[in-house]
């Protein structure tokens, strides 16, 4: 009987400590994915005032460009950050 009521504890206690740990890995995973996302936002941006410096006739194009990109890169995290949020939550 008592080695039954250890074995049940055991179970309980080793499926507490994997959503603990699955926990930990959504949250570090959504806190990448931001500054991940934060990242490649910048450097687009970046990237575009470089090349509307260089060539001032074409930043209509350029700025066009960039916000899709952005609006690319922003959905991508958006959707992990949610896949991340259903690992936490589920």
């Amino acid at each position: 009987m008592l080695s039954m009521v250890l074995s049940i504890l055991l179970q309980v206690s080793e499926a507490a400590a994997k959503a603990n740990f699955s926990e930990l890995g959504a949250a570090f995973g959504a806190g990448i994915i931001a500054f991940g996302a934060a990242y490649g936002i910048s450097r687009i941006g970046s990237s575009a005032m470089e090349a509307i410096a260089r060539q001032p006739e074409a930043s209509g194009d350029i700025r066009s460009n960039m916000i899709v990109s952005a609006a690319l890169i922003e959905g991508v995290c958006f959707f992990a950050v949610i896949v991340c949020a259903l690992i936490l939550f589920v």
